[in-house]
């Protein structure tokens, strides 16, 4: 005997319960046809969707109209793009965000712009309250903590969450290759082609053609001189 419960539920359904359940259903199955009509959907509603984009299950996008996807662009299961302005977020030509990144603008000005062909690992949370840029042909590992905004805490009578931050934008040069579980902040740029070792943190500009390790993270050689 045909089991009809789930039919027969559905037909019973008011119209915007049907909608959700529609919804739901298209965005956390984890099936061809499913992301099929995922990128459809989607489509319709980012500021720019390019050819031959992907998206996996389970991902979050709030505010569309303020996403440009380029051609090519992957995003992975469970990722989160929250644009809270018009400056938005823009994923260049061959982007891919691996499962679980996190993206968010933070603010009405703020922004995130990726480049082209750059690799964002499992994990990533990266923050754009005034601007974060990464360039072209950047690789980030996994757990990779961006954020260019640090709390103020000098008023110990004040809580911390009332007493603001400083904030700057974040620019990460073209060709560089970020480490597993580094932390970025507020007050530093990586140069062009520079390397940042694993599980360091960096608080001040990495020059070009740099290989900064460390928390502190400090400059111990260019690339292409020998290894110590």
């Amino acid at each position: 005997m045909k089991d009809t419960f789930f039919s027969d539920a559905f037909a019973t359904m008011p119209p915007e319960e049907r909608e959700l359940y529609r919804k739901t259903v298209i965005m956390h199955m984890p099936s061809e046809h499913a992301e099929e009509l995922r990128v459809r959907y989607y489509s319709g509603l980012l500021r720019h969707a390019g050819k031959n984009i992907r998206i996996g299950c389970g991902v979050k996008i709030v505010n569309p109209q303020w996403i440009s996807l380029g051609d090519n662009v992957v995003i992975g299961d469970r990722c989160t793009l929250i644009a809270r302005g018009e400056g938005g977020i823009t994923l260049g030509d061959g982007a891919r965000l691996m499962d679980g990144v996190y993206l968010d603008t933070e603010r009405d000005e703020g922004y995130i712009n990726v480049g082209r062909n750059v690799y964002i690992g499992t994990n990533c949370c990266l923050h754009g309250h005034v601007g974060l840029e990464i360039g072209d042909d950047s690789l980030l590992a996994q757990n990779i903590t961006i954020t260019p905004y640090s709390h103020i805490f000098d008023d110990p009578d004040k809580p911390i969450a009332a007493q603001g931050g400083h904030t700057r934008k974040i620019t990460i040069g073209r060709d560089c290759y970020i480490g597993m579980c580094v932390c970025i902040l507020y007050s530093a740029d990586i140069g062009e082609g520079s390397v940042i070792g694993a599980s360091s943190t960096v608080v001040k500009s990495i020059p070009p053609y740099s290989v900064a390790v460390g928390s502190p993270a400090r400059v111990i050689r260019k690339r292409g001189e020998p290894k110590s």
